[in-house]
């Protein structure tokens, strides 16, 4: 059977909701909430409270974790004193609970069973506290990967300061002072993630749930403290339970686009090797690509 996947154009809070809730899903126990909480200086993150019906929705607790910037790029997210203290100011914890995962040493280490460029990944010490996860995620370009959607969301932005290291690294060091001295190939980097991924998805298994929003589509991922404005229009909210084919859904709607940015998009997508990432966690049984888009 082809995968689900869920669409519609109104972008509002409220469509948000009503996307999850086509799902057909109820999220176990204590939820965590994937979201991008947005480096500082970035226009283009999705805010609190575009996301607040929701996280309350679920009853969620918001999850984030530290980056691997190190000294080798700008952001204040690598520490998690500097990263707590960006996420009061972006009004996170005014809304929500919010757990940064990876706060408390030593990191949990996952198998990855099968992987193309991983045999393990690092994720925060707290991610075991939460019986299930919903994965927000704001779809849009990325510097290293391409895209961003729901799988760099399961991987880089589950991994710890140490697990993104190591993608990064494409496995060569969890040392986020050496990591940016590798150089991961084209292949291997799309190849790590999706390998990061993979264990995030076999720990939650049927309990985890993805919402991609297409707005604000930038070729620069909300981690970037100076992004590039968006170059499309806003696309519209998808949803599913398979992270490979709402990935390939959102990239299937971009190409598909008479958008006169989409040329600017795809550039970034194709020059980083991105659709790679969706065929490699295919590749890995993560998903189908084949999938059925129901519009909403």
């Amino acid at each position: 059977m082809k995968a689900k996947v869920y669409f519609t154009k109104e972008i509002t809070p409220e469509s948000v909701v009503k996307m999850y809730h086509a799902l057909g899903i109820t999220l176990p126990g204590k939820v965590a909430v994937k979201v991008h909480s947005g480096e500082r200086g970035n226009q283009n993150y999705l805010r609190p409270e575009f996301w607040k019906p929701m996280v309350e929705e679920v009853q969620g607790t918001v999850v984030e974790t530290n980056t691997a910037y190190g000294d080798a790029c700008g952001g204040v997210r690598d520490h998690t004193e500097e990263h707590w203290k960006l996420i009061q100011e972006h009004g996170w914890t005014k809304y929500f609970q919010v757990d940064i995962l990876d706060a408390e040493e030593p990191d949990l280490v996952w198998p990855v069973p099968g992987g193309k460029v991983l045999k393990e990944n690092h994720v925060g010490s707290h991610t075991v506290h939460y019986d299930s996860m919903l994965v927000l995620a704001h779809f849009k370009g990325h510097p290293m990967g391409g895209y961003g959607g729901a799988l760099k969301q399961l991987a880089i932005g589950c991994a710890s300061s140490r697990g993104k290291a190591l993608i990064h690294s494409a496995g060569k060091t969890d040392d986020r002072y050496e990591t940016w001295k590798q150089h991961a190939s084209e292949v291997a980097f799309p190849e790590a993630m999706a390998d990061a991924a993979s264990s995030i998805t076999a720990y939650f298994k049927d309990k985890i749930a993805f919402i991609n929003v297409m707005k604000n589509l930038s070729v620069d991922c909300d981690c970037c403290e100076v992004a590039e404005d968006p170059c499309m229009k806003d696309i519209g909210i998808l949803a599913s339970l398979d992270p490979v084919a709402i990935d390939q859904a959102c990239m299937d709607l971009v190409l598909r686009s008479d958008d006169p940015g989409k040329e600017h998009f795809m550039e970034r997508v194709n020059s980083r090797n991105g659709i790679h990432t969706i065929e490699a966690a295919a590749d890995l049984g993560m998903g189908s690509r084949e999938y059925e888009l129901i519009e909403i």
